[in-house]
């Protein structure tokens, strides 16, 4: 250590010592800092991700735990994801992101959007659309799929591992016991439905019943392009009308199951039908309700008031 110009040399490495200090309170304040991330967990890898919805929010949380933290963008049930208009905390929450989770096929564009400012730099991005294969005209609507939904666990898994390598078993051991403990209700009600209903004809409102349907087994005989049209919001054709007002007075189908949060007056005339003809309805929602529980309790919460209506229709 030199002893000339010794004070000049204090000056100097109390100056880059300030600087420090600034640079980490600075960085402790800045939302994409990842050196913020890791002290606020107390130095524990933390893998930041953001989730377009809160379906997919809530498996990327159970499968990262404690090593991940999880902004889900869509939470609201009365916010429809087709048509939403990010704010500026979305922006941030994308942006400070390792790992952001995109629906695809069409269902959350503006999502494109906020990922756009990253060029590709930090984030990883996992299209669950495009991971599944589903072409771009195909039905978005994957977290009714049971098989959809463990392909995604597992991308989820690799996904929270590329963040975080030294954690990967500790993933890998929460999937699988999310797999095995968590879905375990879940799994059983949708065997029980299929072994019990298999091949019971059912109506639906729209084409997010079309995803879970064959899981359980039951013939969806709605006709295809009235599904897509009110998932749309696009109009209705007067021959599927007619179609569908035969199969509930005509006693064709045994229940009809409707997402409670999109009745447009079509399916409001259905619902009034179904029930002056005595069918038994059944309720799905399309995003998680309340939107603080987990997948599984709302699936199966769902799936209990579908297996009470097929009851209620084989007791007729």
């Amino acid at each position: 250590m030199t002893v000339t110009g010794g004070s000049c040399t204090a000056a100097r490495m109390a100056a880059l010592l300030a600087a420090t200090l600034a640079l980490i309170s600075g960085c402790l304040l800045a939302t994409g800092c990842s050196t913020a991330g890791a002290l606020a967990a107390g130095n524990a890898r933390v893998v930041r991700v953001a989730a377009a919805e809160n379906f997919w929010g809530s498996l990327a949380a159970q499968v990262g735990g404690s090593h991940a933290r999880v902004t889900s963008i869509i939470a609201n049930p009365n916010t429809d994801p087709h048509s939403y208009e990010p704010t500026a905390a979305d922006a941030r929450a994308v942006a400070s992101a390792q790992l952001a989770i995109v629906n695809g096929v069409g269902y959350d564009p503006w999502m494109s959007r906020l990922l756009a400012a990253d060029e590709g730099e930090h984030i990883s991005v996992l299209n669950v659309g495009a991971a599944l294969g589903v072409p771009a005209d195909g039905n978005p609507h994957r977290w009714y799929n049971p098989a959809d939904v463990r392909a995604v666990v597992g991308r989820l898994t690799a996904g929270l591992s590329k963040a975080d390598p030294r954690d990967r078993g500790y993933f890998a051991r929460r999937a699988a016991r999310l797999m095995k403990v968590g879905f375990r209700r879940y799994h059983a009600l949708i065997g029980m439905i299929r072994n019990r209903y298999a091949g019971t004809p059912v109506g639906a409102s729209e084409s997010i019943f079309e995803m879970l349907a064959p899981s359980l087994g039951l013939r969806l005989i709605t006709p295809a392009s009235f599904l897509k049209a009110i998932t749309e919001g696009t109009e209705v054709s007067a021959a599927d009308k007619r179609t569908i007002d035969a199969q509930i007075s005509g006693h064709r189908i045994k229940i009809y199951v409707y997402n409670s949060q999109n009745v447009t007056p079509d399916v409001q005339a259905q619902l009034s039908a179904a029930r002056a003809a005595r069918i038994p309805v059944a309720s799905i929602t399309e995003t998680m309700t309340p939107p603080t529980t987990s997948y599984q309790a709302w699936q199966v919460r769902q799936l209990r008031g579908i297996a009470a209506a097929l009851a209620a229709a084989e007791g007729h």
